[in-house]
């Protein structure tokens, strides 16, 4: 027995070799060996697919009315119900056999037959046409041991099948003679011409190579092959099984198309691109038809009906008329046509899914040829892989001899020797490599990859993975099938492992962590943090009337946090292992800010409005309250736009948003529609006003039908567009050209410039920020983008509201459009600051203040309220910079991050608030099980009734559909509508 310790060193070994995790997933888990693959990537690739072959049908399958005029398409329903023969049926045979004729490269002069049933009955066919026991001079030659033979017995049954029938046929027929069937010495060897034409050999079978042993012919063999067709072709007939050998013939291109034009081929057919099959193809050389009409002459045995390929000339006299293979059910390639009828019912719908396979295999892979190269190329990179490593082994040892469509891979590890250890490892290693997984001693479930279903190697062969490696597959699967197989391997070698120290009394810590998944902790417990938050973080009044913070006080404390109030000179000594926050809003000028920040007192700040200078040190960053940046000033993290620095600058966009957009509105509805509210209202108090009579005075329109014109695509851009269009406003929206296809995809108009979008609007709403500030101009990028040209190309008595930035406009140009009436109002929401002891007022409101003594009646000035005077957009708002700047600190992620990600930190994506902004993965990924059913089920039942009216191109039976199911489709549209707005599922995407 092994002792304990090696047991334990051997585990060691395992869990150091996984320590990094699974590698990368294969695109597709499906790597038996049949149906091999659609090349589906997943689920929703998988369901796109069907809905493209629904889509190819009906545009390739047309109804015709007596005339030959299309009239509408067959769907997949209609063919599924419909009859096996006549229209469409007949076509959809036919087209099948074209394409995969023409496809794999079969010479016109070759016919190709069709039956019921795979590979198995595609040999059986084979076998009961071309051989026959009536002649005695006809030797078959097979290339695989005979039977029950003791290398036979080592291949199993399977293996052995193929010999047993011809053996069988010869044995039970009235003139069979089994001495006439020649067996090779090993599996899948052919040998030299010369032997062959010494044995006298007529008829070859070649069915011992690649599916089971994954092995192929060498380029030799295939030589000699085809030196003993050429030596006589009348005579000489080879049967090859191509079930796994069609696409992946790793050999020169003459042989390729020697193999295709002078054997004869039986496949299933899926297995060389993949696809549902019920059906065996048989390509047959014109001396093989000649061959099997001379058997019909004198049958050796009844052939059953399910596989007859030659049939009665005479229908009337089945049993006494000759039999041929001109009426059967047969392609002819140079008249591209079936020769007869169907005999069975096949499943017309896996015939077009076959066709539509091989048309989308060309188009996605190419031809044959390159299917054949990428095949050898699979097999070279299996072989490399293999070189490069110590556990594994192939089961062929012959490089020459080794698939192109099929591998097989052995452990040879040396931890372990006893045979019943190493098959419970491999066993467990494919529920890893599948969606089973593995359960650990102490009742630890290890979640299975699925990566690779189906790896299973038939008995008797050398292996203990088979798996499929054709051309069908991409080059990076083969790598990552390897790396997963030898990972799960590992992992399953822990798990058995831990069950032998676990039968020997030994205990050991389970290998699946507790924590896997979880952020590590990469803060210091010797360190107090300190964070500063310089700006309000309540907006409602407390009842001594001071701005309330306790909601996000308590925050801080329930996550571990320490809120103090005042400076952190004023703190004495702080609890190690901490993060504590230091609350000073009214911290404002330059001054002041350099007093308390300027030596790096504090590690982090959380701001909203307060401009922090370049000299302010903050070493492991700062958050601002609200999208923009402009006013994060620190060198620390390189100033507003996060360029450079050591610290890395974050936001938390899209809090403020609504509130913005709402304040945006409200100032748009004081003058639109402009029904003079006051007048009216001073009139009724008045009692001077007679509806009937004096309402004609007050004409007035509605925003309905007027035209907004938003300039810039952000969260707070988007939230006034909405409103806009809830208005029913024409929208028209200027962004960069990425922002096109979700600007149209939520019915706005897309405009590639500003002065495109504001053509003849009657509402202009900016929302582009700032922008890049340039030192050499000394401006932002985004200064006086809202120019004279601007103005003048809305419609007269237009309507601004600057609910951005102060900066965005030229305040000349706005001041004469405000003169000549082209502007007839501006709303502008600016900040303006005051020096306490000067009185001076400075910042972007200063300017509109200027021109205000002209235009009174045409001004409404707000000192930047809109975005920070909302109470729950505040406190939320500073909940979320308080766990952005936890994970800062703690882990070393940031979240929402603005420019340049410092050394030494991870970007943790984005996070807004639902419904605005960006739509993400974590907006699926945070719904309920209920909620995902409920939007499966509607989108199923609409994508049915949309997928059915267009489907329908008859109008009685398309307004039978209509009157019936459009109550339901209006419900479920509904209901998905709502669901996806709840959820915060509409919008532009961006992870």
């Amino acid at each position: 027995m092994t002792s304990i310790e090696q047991l334990k060193a051997a585990r060691e070994s395992a869990l150091s070799l996984t320590q990094h995790g699974a590698p990368q997933a294969t695109s597709n888990q499906f790597f038996g060996v049949g149906p091999i693959t659609d090349m589906a990537l997943n689920e929703v690739d998988a369901r796109q697919l069907r809905f493209e072959f629904d889509a190819w049908l009906e545009e390739n399958y047309p109804k015709l009315d007596d005339k030959g005029n299309r009239i509408g398409s067959f769907t997949t329903a209609e063919i599924g119900r419909g009859m096996h023969r006549g229209y469409p049926a007949d076509k959809v045979l036919n087209d099948m056999m074209r394409e995969i004729h023409r496809y794999f490269g079969f010479p016109k002069a070759n016919s190709m037959a069709v039956g019921l049933g795979g590979g198995h009955s595609g040999f059986t066919a084979a076998a009961l046409h071309l051989m026959t026991a009536n002649d005695p001079s006809q030797i078959v030659y097979v290339d695989t041991p005979k039977p029950e033979s003791e290398e036979g017995k080592a291949g199993g049954f399977f293996r052995q099948s193929w010999g047993t029938q011809l053996t069988e046929l010869q044995r039970y027929a009235a003139n069979g003679d089994e001495s006439r069937i020649l067996f090779a010495e090993g599996e899948g060897a052919i040998p030299s011409a010369s032997f062959l034409l010494e044995k006298g050999v007529k008829l070859f079978f070649g069915v011992g190579h690649e599916t089971t042993g994954a092995t192929t012919y060498t380029e030799q063999e295939i030589r000699n092959l085809l030196e003993w067709v050429d030596a006589n072709p009348e005579a000489h007939h080879a049967v090859i099984d191509a079930t796994s050998l069609l696409g992946a013939m790793p050999w020169s291109k003459d042989l390729v198309d020697g193999v295709l034009t002078k054997c004869n081929m039986f496949m299933p057919f899926q297995k060389a691109i993949g696809g549902i099959s019920g059906y065996f193809i048989v390509s047959l050389t014109k001396p093989a038809l000649a061959r099997i009409n001379a058997n019909q002459k004198d049958p050796a045995w009844a052939i059953p009906r399910q596989l007859k390929i030659a049939v009665p000339r005479d229908a009337k006299a089945p049993l006494s008329s000759e039999k041929t293979t001109d009426l059967g059910p047969i392609y002819d390639a140079e008249k591209d046509q079936m020769l007869g009828g169907i005999i069975n019912t096949f499943s017309t719908l896996a015939f077009a899914e076959t066709t539509f396979a091989v048309l989308r295999n060309e188009r996605m892979i190419g031809d044959v040829y390159t299917l054949n190269a990428r095949s050898k190329a699979n097999r070279d990179l299996v072989n490399q892989w293999i070189d490069n490593s110590e556990l594994f082994e192939l089961g062929v040892s012959n490089t020459d001899s080794r698939g192109a469509a099929v591998t097989l891979l052995k452990v040879t590890d040396k931890d372990i020797t006893d045979a019943d250890v190493h098959n419970r490892i491999i066993v467990k290693s494919k529920q890893m490599l599948g969606y089973e997984g593995i359960t650990h001693t102490d009742g630890a479930h290890e979640k299975g990859l699925d990566v690779a279903r189906y790896v299973n190697a038939f008995p008797g062969s050398p292996g203990d993975y088979r798996a499929w490696i054709g051309g069908i597959r991409p080059n990076e699967d083969i790598t990552a099938l390897l790396d997963n197989i030898q990972y799960c391997y590992q992992r399953a070698k822990i798990a058995v492992l831990e069950e032998l120290l676990a039968e020997q009394g030994e205990t050991v810590e389970s290998a699946v962590s507790a924590s896997a998944g979880a952020d590590v902790r990469l803060d210091d417990a010797d360190r107090a943090y300190k964070v500063l938050i310089a700006d309000l973080v309540g907006m409602v009044f407390d009842a001594d009337g001071q701005a309330d913070c306790r909601e996000v006080a308590a925050y801080i404390k329930s996550q571990g946090g320490k809120f103090h109030f005042g400076s952190v000179s004023e703190a004495g000594d702080l609890e190690k292992g901490k993060v504590h926050f230091f609350y000073q809003p009214s911290l404002s000028r330059e001054d002041e800010l350099l007093a308390e920040t300027g030596e790096g007192q504090y590690d982090a700040v959380i701001a909203a409005a307060t401009f922090f200078p370049a000299e302010s040190k903050f070493e492991l960053g700062g958050v601002r309250i609200g999208a923009g940046t402009g006013n994060m000033g620190s060198a620390s993290w390189g100033g507003g736009n996060g360029e450079g620095g050591v610290a890395p600058l974050m936001n938390t966009p899209s809090f403020n948003s609504r509130a913005t957009a709402q304040a945006a509105m409200k100032a748009l509805l004081k003058v639109l529609p402009d029904l003079q509210v006051s007048a009216m209202h001073d009139r009724v108090v008045a009692g001077d006003f007679d509806t009937g009579k004096n309402l004609a005075e007050f004409p007035t329109t509605k925003l309905e039908g007027k035209k907004l014109a938003v300039v810039g695509y952000g969260n707070i851009g988007r939230e006034v567009a909405k409103l806009g269009a809830a208005f029913g406003m024409n929208v028209s929206v200027y962004a960069r050209p990425a922002h096109q296809k979700w600007i149209e995809s939520e019915g706005f108009t897309f405009a590639s410039s500003i002065v495109e979008a504001v053509q003849d609007a009657d509402v202009l709403s900016p929302h582009t920020g700032l922008g890049a500030f340039n030192t050499e101009t000394g401006k932002f990028a985004n200064s006086d983008i809202i120019n004279a040209e601007v103005f003048s190309a809305m419609n007269h008595g237009a309507v601004l509201v600057n609910y951005d930035r102060g900066e965005v406009v030229d305040i000349e140009a706005l001041d004469a459009a405000l003169a000549s009436g082209q502007i007839r109002y501006a709303a502008i929401d600016a900040d303006l600051f005051k020096d306490p002891e000067t009185g001076a007022l400075s910042g972007p409101m200063v300017p509109y203040r200027n021109i205000y003594e002209k235009h009174v009646d045409k001004m409404e000035l707000l000192p930047h309220a809109a975005a920070d005077t909302e109470h729950v957009s505040r406190v939320e708002g500073a909940k979320q910079a308080v766990d952005q700047i936890l994970s800062v600190i703690k882990y070393r992620k940031v979240v929402n991050l603005k420019g340049d990600l410092p050394e030494g930190y991870t970007d943790g994506g984005a996070k807004t608030v639902n419904g605005v902004g960006k739509v993400n993965s974590s907006s699926v990924a945070n719904l309920s099980d209920e909620q995902i059913k409920q939007l499966a089920d509607s989108a199923t039942q609409l994508a049915a009734y949309w997928g059915a009216i267009n489907a329908t191109k008859d109008a009685d039976k398309r307004a039978a559909l209509v009157a019936k199911y459009t109550e339901m489709m209006v419900l479920n549209s509904n209901i998905y509508g709502t669901l996806l707005a709840q959820n915060g599922l509409q919008g532009p995407f961006g992870n």
